[in-house]
């Protein structure tokens, strides 16, 4: 017996020791700082940070500035930088474990390496390229000089790194990672999480309810404003946390640029801003860019067909390594399958294929800096008629008074007559797009007749107030544009249409509004409840009682809105992310003893409800869910607030005088040191925002030596 026991313990050792040798898998180490640093030298930026902690990058070149933006960045968000490199190259499940698996097997199915592989060296200019490699230069700095914040075997950082990012992410603005994570079979419908709501779990795949990613933007003429001033309103709705959310900078060189705006992690140049000259605003549109193939194959799964012949799957294997406990992973095998079509994905309920808007394109960078660069209508249009982005919606104006809107989108050149929103037969070759549509054929109007232009992530068609909208029978059914309209568009609508002068108190009492509109889904969730009979419960009907003497006004002061928002809050976002809302009378009954439970009433003001929360900071806000004013927290949790999330975050409003003087204000929801609890500028911006107010944006150098609170030149020093 003993013996027995013997053979079995050593064989358990052996088998131990044999896993350990298969899951031993360390990461590796990163390079000597000083290998890492070298490239360095070859640059030259200086950085002012302004009393508020935001950077004005300096330099003679370009390339210059993108390094000390790399730099500046890394110093405020370094973790959430690495993030989002680590997801980009397909490696996150290493650091961040099996929830990060999803996304490095979208990044292998997509062939996002494949594209940079085959396309980086003869398509992205020598000019991108050295912004590209400029920015990796000033990351690689950041981390010879601080590593012990650096992941082990994620530096060196490359320009390659930097392109790759735009490849991968930005399909997922028009819901791309939605469509292939729903066709994964999952019975919850998924997203690839966005913002790490506290921890480090973006790009994790977790279930619809993340927070939004919508979008206000305002453009005034300036026969419209009534004071001959231009105005842009810039009010994108980001999370306030994560891979996409806004960090502030202003991006000056001796080459032209001189331009203030957000970027996200791991950009090297302004995504939205503005210049002197122009500036534009994004909002996320969502036209129907990615279709799905229904395959018939064969018995053992390795081959389609098409056109009556059939043809074998092209295949690879591809190793996802899941991160354990330290050096050792789990090695997950995976064969990736593509068809003509595109990527396949196989599941329980069938085969499909997908083909979408953004697959191979590689030149977003190039359009962001031509863009960066436009000095007028004619060079921002020629930049945007490269069509490298795969979709947004943009609204411009400048300071010549000109304005426009563009709803933006690589739209597939897809055959008449089909039902493209559907799942299409993957047998007929007639059906597989190969192209798209030109960019003179992407909706878009310049200069209406109104004076006046906007979106509030709703249909093209609704884009002024003017009689010349765009009309669905200028446009084929296969573009597939959105036909929807938002809380905050029809507030648009409620609140302008007469031809009346839009000044800037106007415009701001637009922006800010608070309100749900007649024939809003708010509406219509409310008008449900109070048709119910609540009479044999005198708890639930004094609350309808106190439900319907909502104003739907979002006000911090009022006593109705906690009930009435969180009556409605999952019917809102059921429109924006798909997921199930619960009737009416059930969100109704919820939101009742969610109040009960955390106040002890249904009737707290808002603003108790509704916070701001940053750190020590716990502010009150007004606005709430598609309002125009828009505020979303992460959860409806048990800590008896709804703690902002997503919504509102760095807004500007950018005005031209009559001979082109320019002035601009700008807020940002916290600040500029993203991750550090311990600067000044961590919180500072928050009771401005809470309290809808601007700080003055600094343009000329001399106003920012004048506020300068700290100068310095990114340099490797032994």
């Amino acid at each position: 017996m003993m013996r027995i026991l013997k053979w079995g313990l050593a064989a358990l050792i052996v088998a131990i020791f044999g896993l350990a040798i298969w899951l031993w898998d360390p990461v590796g180490s990163n390079p000597p700082p000083d290998k890492l640093a070298a490239a360095a030298s070859n640059y030259d930026a200086e950085i002012i940070r302004d009393t508020w902690g935001v950077p004005h990058i300096y330099g003679a070149r370009d390339a210059d500035v993108a390094f000390g933006v790399a730099y500046a960045h890394a110093g405020d968000d370094y973790e959430t930088i690495q993030n989002v490199v680590a997801a980009t190259r397909g490696v996150l499940a290493r650091y961040d474990g099996a929830g990060a698996a999803p996304t490095d097997y979208i990044v292998a199915l997509l062939g996002v390496w494949d594209t940079v592989d085959v396309r980086y060296e003869t398509d992205v200019p020598d000019n991108v390229k050295a912004i590209a490699e400029a920015y990796a230069a000033g990351l690689n700095l950041y981390a010879a000089e601080n590593p012990e914040a650096t992941w082990a075997g994620l530096a060196p950082f490359t320009a390659e790194d930097v392109v790759a990012g735009f490849v991968f992410k930005t399909p997922f603005f028009y819901g791309l990672d939605s469509t292939l994570m729903e066709l994964f079979g999952d019975e919850r419908q998924a997203a690839i999480a966005l913002d790490p709501s506290g921890g480090r779990e973006a790009f994790h795949a977790v279930p619809h309810g993340q927070p939004e990613r919508g979008s206000n933007a305002f453009a005034v003429a300036p026969e419209r404003s009534g004071d001959g001033v231009t105005r842009l309103v810039i009010n994108s709705h980001q999370p306030m946390t994560g891979p996409v959310a806004w960090w502030e900078a202003h991006l000056i060189s001796e080459e032209g640029l001189n331009i203030t705006g957000g970027l996200f992690p791991g950009t090297p140049l302004i995504l939205h801003g503005f210049n002197q000259d122009l500036g534009w605003a994004n909002t996320v549109n969502k036209p129907d860019l990615a279709d799905v193939y229904r395959l018939e194959v064969d018995e053992d799964g390795t081959r389609y067909r098409l056109d009556g012949e059939w043809h074998d799957f092209k295949t690879e294997t591809v190793t996802i390594r899941v991160g354990l406990l330290g050096p050792f992973a789990f090695k997950a095998k995976r064969t990736l399958k593509h068809s003509v079509h595109g990527p396949v994905i196989e599941a329980e309920h069938g085969t499909y294929a997908i083909r979408y808007a953004g697959r191979g394109e590689i030149r977003q960078l190039e359009q962001y800096y031509r863009l960066n660069k436009a000095g007028s209508l004619d060079e921002f249009m020629d930049a945007m008629s490269m069509n490298a982005l795969p979709s947004i919606n943009y609204i411009y104006a400048d300071k010549a008074g000109n304005i426009a809107f563009i709803h933006n989108a690589q739209y597939p050149d897809r055959v008449a007559g089909w039902e493209w929103r559907k799942d299409l037969p993957g047998d007929r070759s007639d059906l597989i797009w190969q192209d798209y549509l030109p960019f003179e054929a992407v909706p878009m109007l310049i200069n209406p007749e109104s004076g006046f232009v906007y979106n509030a992530n709703n249909t093209p068609y609704s884009a002024t107030d003017g009689a010349d909208n765009l009309k669905p029978e200028d446009f084929p059914v296969a573009i597939g544009l959105q036909e929807n309209e938002t809380n905050r568009s029809l507030r648009i609508a409620e609140l302008t249409g007469e031809g009346e002068p839009i000044g800037r108190a106007r415009l701001l009492d637009i922006k800010f509004d608070q309100s749900y509109a007649e024939g809003s889904q708010a509406e219509e969730v409310i008008e449900a409840v109070l048709a119910e009979d609540w009479s044999d419960d005198d708890r639930l009907a004094a609350a309808a009682d106190h439900l319907r003497a909502w104003d739907k006004r979002t006000n911090r002061e009022n006593t109705h809105a906690a009930l009435g928002v969180l009556t409605v809050i999952r019917e809102i976002r059921s429109s924006i992310d798909g997921s199930p809302p619960p009737a009416p009378e059930d969100a109704f009954r919820e939101a009742v003893d969610w109040l009960m439970t955390h106040h002890g009433r249904i009737d707290p003001e808002w603003g108790e409800v509704n916070r701001l929360v940053r750190g020590d900071v716990s502010l009150p806000l007004d606005g709430g869910p598609d309002t125009l004013r828009a505020i979303y927290p992460a959860e409806i949790g048990d800590t008896g607030i709804l703690a902002a999330a997503a919504g509102d975050t760095w807004i500007a409003l950018v005005e031209w005088d009559e001979v082109g003087e320019q002035r601009a204000e700008v807020i940002h929801q916290f600040g500029a040191a993203t991750l550090d609890e311990t600067s000044a500028h961590y919180a500072d911006q928050a009771p401005l925002f809470a309290d809808m107010k601007w700080r003055r944006a600094l343009i000329e150098r001399a106003a920012v030596e004048e506020n300068a609170e700290r100068t310095y030149r990114p340099a490797w020093s032994d």
